[in-house]
């Protein structure tokens, strides 16, 4: 048990969980939290609380920010837009296909003097040589840049998925794992892309979710199989096993109706032949 806040870097981003070390940051308070560039300011939104979970591997708050971390921020955050607009620019006098997704800028990397990152996305490898000579010119700073895939892409920007929350890569998912068109079919989803792909344009990350639940949740019956429940014979429209129930069409008078899996006696010994095919 211990005491946990959380911070933001932009308004309404991605939120940071970190042991207030003492400090009793309320909402809206500027804190300096730990960075691999050194500390960085961020908005609490979160206020200092008790939570039952063990906190020893949070990282720890610096402290409050003072109005010199103030002026800092600011000054970074004027750097970041100045250097978006020169790469958005040079990019286009170099006819480059590249999309710039975000910006970073260190004032003193490493005792080596300022440094801007401008992560893109590009449909294959770019050679951007030139581009990085004449940033440099134009930012009078060491420039880097990194491509970025489809999916730290949407990392990175954020945004909101088809069920209405916030993207999950951009809230909790810290590493990506495999997501096959077999997941989807698993699980009776329509093999449309615009219903399966999320904001990156890949399959969503989401199918891994429940897909263990349609192939180790028990002895569902397949689509179209033919059942018995309460109400009469029909076959299997859809399965849920999140819910462990199957949509069920009548074959006396067409309607469709939702059962429990437990009031469904189909085709076991037919089904199991199948599955273990």
């Amino acid at each position: 048990m211990g005491m946990l806040c959380a911070v933001s870097f932009n308004r309404y981003g991605r939120l940071y969980y970190f042991d207030p070390a003492g400090f009793s940051p309320q909402v809206g308070d500027r804190v300096l939290v730990p960075t691999d560039d050194g500390p960085e300011v961020a908005e609490c939104v979160w206020a200092a609380q008790w939570v039952s979970e063990d906190t020893d591997g949070f990282p720890k708050l610096v402290g409050l920010a003072a109005d010199e971390d103030l002026r800092r921020d600011e000054l970074m955050r004027k750097r970041k837009a100045e250097a978006k607009v020169a790469a958005k620019k040079l990019i286009r006098e170099h006819a480059l296909p590249m999309k710039v997704v975000a910006v970073d800028h260190v004032l003193d990397s490493g005792g080596q003097g300022p440094r801007t990152t401008i992560y893109f996305t590009a449909p294959h490898r770019v050679d951007f040589r030139s581009l990085v000579r004449d940033l440099g010119a134009t930012l009078h700073c060491r420039v880097e840049l990194r491509q970025l895939s489809a999916r730290d892409s949407a990392r990175v920007q954020g945004g909101i998925g088809s069920c209405g929350r916030d993207l999950c890569c951009a809230t909790f998912l810290t590493d990506f794992e495999p997501v096959t068109i077999r997941m989807a079919k698993d699980q009776d989803l329509p093999l449309n892309p615009l219903r399966i792909s999320g904001a990156c344009g890949r399959l969503m990350c989401c199918l891994k979710y429940e897909h263990p639940l349609y192939t180790e949740g028990g002895n569902y019956p397949r689509s179209g199989e033919r059942v018995s429940t309460p109400e009469g014979e029909g076959r299997v429209v859809a399965r849920h096993p999140p819910s462990e129930t199957v949509t069920v069409r009548s074959y006396s008078d067409g309607e469709i109706r939702r059962c429990a899996l437990s009031d469904v006696c189909g085709s076991r010994q037919a089904y199991e032949g199948r599955s273990s095919t």
